[in-house]
């Protein structure tokens, strides 16, 4: 690393551990857990993925997506119950990067992946309006106001500074101002403090004291298996975010098993365990961090500030970091997907607000789920649509139909309609050297269409399939011409092929 690189990756460093800090206390509280659970649980996620995992620039730590499904188990069993849960949480996210399976992210359609970012941009935008409540009612005007100008000051010290200097990142630089104009002017105001103290030491080993029977194993498995699931699919997609940002690529896997590896040490350490955090990763690459060293420090210098520096810590005023994070959601959200909307298909624009809202009003993983289901049946549905025949008479005055397309489970009613067995000559010819069989369905639609040629007396020959259908097929086997040049070999998705 360059000696500029590396002062750019420390610097945004500092600013992502100060932005870290609130995050981490307001999800430890809505899963009601102790401020500093969440602020060890950041520590431990962001510097064990920062080292090992597989994209450099990605900040992990304590998430809202996360902590809404452990606020139930700690309500109903104890907090000692969700400490497990994240160790096994971690076993599974290992699991599935061993496995290799982190490659199926791809399979995120694009439309998906927008929706999930601008749907990100507005959760992070409408999540710090809590702070301008007290005891859960809005704060009074002249409080309200007052926070209102520091934020405002907070943005547009963040747009500007940049016209005149990059030395320092904007974010922090203005952090920096806003805290020194609240306590060179006495303003009175909400401070970091005010959610809770970060005063603590270092953390400590910590078995989870549950009974190790099957009992508990029914009550942790299935949260184990939701928190995995939805922060395997935050962290996947913010790193297919961040390879997008930054022209490069990250490792799925990789990064499945550094997030798993990072959530079964938070289990042990006594904390709530996280995934990527789209929020500070977009602070830190918008700073030009592209190095470990950005994650390291800013867990590094979190810890410091538990430790350390907490009473300083605790008298940062909150529109500073409320106006970053505001900055943060603007940039974070598509803007020219609004435009695009007009532009790109119908099925695409209702994927792309879809999966939108559903972020917003219930949380990532329903979200992004629906929006790959509604993706994949658009898909089916165009493809089923697209099979086609062609027929013509050869030289013998068999009849020979030359099939387009691909058949499978969505097209096999379309294939049937193609053909008309009783009034087609005695000798028919189904040539599929432009068509694929792709499924079980299809198989069946072969052999139902054989056996009506069949029952109306007519010879049917069947040319080009590959050795797989020949394998699979039935009441058509004896149909099939086999041609070992012409013939291709494609693999078709039957389990009686395993």
């Amino acid at each position: 690393m360059s000696p500029l690189a590396v002062k750019t990756d420390v610097l945004s460093g500092v600013t992502v551990a100060l932005a870290l800090v609130p995050e981490a206390i307001a999800f430890a509280l809505i899963a009601h857990v102790s401020p500093l659970t969440g602020l060890y649980a950041a520590f431990f996620i962001c510097l064990i993925t920062a080292l090992f995992g597989g994209r450099p620039g990605m900040i992990s730590g304590a998430t809202g997506a996360l902590a809404v499904v452990m606020v139930n188990l700690v309500l109903q069993h104890g907090v000692e119950y969700l400490f497990a849960s994240v160790v096994l949480m971690g076993v599974f996210q290992m699991l599935f990067g061993a496995l290799r399976l982190g490659k199926f992210i791809r399979m995120v359609p694009h439309s998906v992946m927008l929706g999930f970012v601008n749907g990100l941009a507005i959760v992070i935008f409408l999540a710090q309006f809590g702070h301008f409540k007290t005891h859960g009612a809005w704060m009074a005007p002249h409080p309200l106001l007052a926070m209102a100008g520091l934020i405002a000051l907070t943005i547009a010290i963040i747009e500007l500074l940049p016209r005149l200097t990059r030395a320092v990142p904007s974010a922090l630089a203005a952090i920096l101002i806003v805290s020194a104009v609240v306590a060179g002017l006495g303003l009175e105001t909400k401070t970091v403090g005010d959610m809770g103290s970060i005063a603590g030491g270092l953390p400590l080993p910590h078995w989870p004291q549950v009974p190790l029977t099957l009992e508990t194993l029914r009550v942790i498995v299935p949260y184990s298996l939701i928190l995995a699931a939805i922060g395997l699919m935050e962290s996947l997609l913010t790193l297919n975010l961040v390879d997008e940002i930054t022209d490069s690529r990250g490792r799925p896997n990789r990064e499945s098993l550094a997030q798993g590896a990072a959530n079964i040490v938070a289990g042990f350490f006594a904390t709530m365990g996280g995934c990527a955090m789209i929020g500070q990763s977009m602070i830190n690459i918008g700073n030009g961090a592209r190095h470990r060293l950005s994650g390291v420090v800013a867990a590094l210098f979190l810890l410091g500030f538990i430790v350390l520096l907490s009473g300083w810590i605790e008298k940062i005023p909150l529109a500073a970091l409320i106006g970053v994070m505001f900055v943060v959601s603007a940039k974070t959200f598509e803007w020219g997907s609004l435009q695009a909307l007009r532009r790109i298909p119908r099925q695409d624009a209702i994927i792309v607000v879809g999966v939108t809202v559903i972020t917003v009003l219930t949380d990532l993983a329903i979200a992004v789920l629906c929006g790959v289901i509604f993706a994949a049946l658009v898909f089916a549905w165009q493809h089923a649509k697209r099979i086609a025949v062609q027929t013509r008479v050869d030289e013998r005055g068999w009849k020979v139909y030359e099939l387009e397309g691909s058949l499978f489970f969505a097209s096999t009613a379309r294939f049937a309609e193609l053909f008309s067995p009783k009034t087609d000559p005695d000798q028919v010819v189904i040539e599929f050297k432009r068509a694929r069989v792709a499924d079980h369905s299809a198989i069946e639609a072969i052999d139902a269409l054989a056996a009506r040629y069949q029952q109306a007396g007519k010879s049917l020959r069947l040319r080009h399939l590959s050795p797989d259908c020949l394998a699979l097929l039935d009441k058509a086997k004896g149909m099939v011409e086999v041609d070992a040049f012409e013939d291709p070999h494609y693999r078709i998705a039957d389990d009686r092929l395993d």
